[in-house]
């Protein structure tokens, strides 16, 4: 009997369509030391919240050059094109007080 099988990045994708379970993703990411994760997972999101990079670059102003330079892995992106990003699939960034004192 034949199984099938869901690719990863599929379901995850689909899963990421959901607006909370993309923002605890994107949370989550963000706790990591290393800045490539909330990359990986900001991508992932725009993947499933935006669609195309046509129309992700249309939403932020970004060039689609710059969006594929930026989601690399040697993407090192200004916040203000992180905040765009963010904003164009209906998110934002905010600052909380640290419970770690």
């Amino acid at each position: 009997m034949k199984r099938k099988f869901k690719d990863y990045q599929e379901k995850l994708l689909q899963d990421l369509q959901d607006p909370e379970l993309a923002t605890a993703y994107l949370n989550v990411a963000l706790m990591d030391e290393d800045p490539r994760i909330f990359l990986l997972a900001l991508k992932n999101v725009c993947e499933a919240q935006g669609g195309e990079m046509t129309e992700l670059a249309r939403k932020t102003n970004l060039s689609r050059e710059n969006l594929y330079r930026i989601f690399s892995k040697k993407g090192n992106p200004k916040l203000t094109s992180i905040v765009s990003l963010v904003n164009a699939v209906g998110f934002s960034l905010a600052v909380r007080p640290n419970s770690k004192k």
